[in-house]
């Protein structure tokens, strides 16, 4: 899985430039179009919300854990909607960002909650999270498969018969390749160097092989209630804040001004800053070599 290590080093690093252009609590996870793209981002991002509220039957006073809660989007509504919201992750800046905002937030490995760490819950909410679980390396010593029935088991450990748990995830669509392709070296158009600068953006981090996996691996524990493919929805998801971090903001551009002599001298940051990872991140999808699931799971 994914450390702290990586995940500040996935999301700390860019918490103000974020925070900046999608807003304090903004939403880093994919937005439920549904096919209207006349909507805005903000406005996709609230019919999630309220798609996963009904699913999830959430209402006054429904405790709900929110697995991976970034910048607390979730837990925001959640709030708003009268029910009570507890976050985990473990970047500190999204972790500050989250509690400055007044949300109840902790920074801990999701993997590793029982009930006696905050209690059981009505339900259980996880955006994007799923996605650094397993890395590579675990993933070649078959490891994968086992690490998501724990997390299952986890999430079931926590929930009464019949509760439910909203999961939303990248996985590897129809086109990946195989993983010895994947190198930074490779062609600059080829689908294994997109994604090598897809793993650059998120390092320690290996994804599921496609929706299948991931319902056998809940089997177990939970039935699918939902299942549906988000990939034209991400792909309008990254564009829409693609034009976010490009609008102008007299703050946001005073701090990328205050990056220039770290960005002279830091190949990591250039990298990081880098159109390429934009691009490579809507290339990735267009071409199906990876896809963007949403579930939803009952527990049996």
């Amino acid at each position: 899985m994914a450390g702290r290590e990586e995940m500040d080093y996935i999301y700390s690093l860019i918490d103000r430039i974020f925070r900046l252009s999608i807003g304090e609590t903004g939403d880093f996870s994919g937005a439920m179009y549904d096919g209207d793209f006349r909507m805005t981002l903000e406005q996709a991002q609230d019919r999630k919300h309220r798609f996963i509220a009904e699913q999830l039957r959430i209402g006054p006073g429904t405790k709900v854990l929110d697995m991976g809660c970034g910048w607390g989007p979730m837990l925001r509504f959640l709030r708003d909607v009268g029910a009570k919201g507890i976050g985990v992750t473990l970047s500190q800046g999204q972790a500050d960002a989250c509690r400055r905002a007044g949300l109840d937030v902790a920074i801990h490995d999701c993997r590793t909650i029982t009930a006696g760490t905050f209690g059981t819950f009505d339900a259980v909410v996880s955006l994007g999270a799923f996605e650094h679980f397993c890395s590579m390396e675990e993933w070649r010593a078959g490891k994968q498969d086992e690490i998501y029935k724990s997390f299952f088991r986890t999430v079931a450990d926590l929930l009464p018969t019949g509760g439910r748990l909203y999961l939303q995830t990248m996985v590897f669509g129809k086109n990946m390749v195989d993983a010895d392709q994947i190198d930074i070296r490779a062609p600059r158009d080829s689908n294994g160097h997109i994604l090598a600068v897809m793993g650059r953006q998120f390092p320690g981090s290996w994804l599921p092989y496609g929706d299948g996996q991931i319902e056998t691996s809940a089997g177990p524990c939970f039935r699918t209630i939902f299942k549906s493919s988000g990939r034209l929805d991400y792909i309008e998801t990254i564009k829409q804040w693609g034009r976010h971090y490009r609008s102008f903001d007299l703050r946001k551009y005073a701090f990328y001004l205050s990056l220039i002599p770290r960005y002279i001298v830091s190949k990591e940051l250039r990298q990081r800053l880098s159109r390429d990872q934009l691009r490579a991140n809507i290339q990735c999808f267009e071409r199906e070599v990876l896809d963007h699931y949403r579930f939803v799971f009952e527990k049996i």
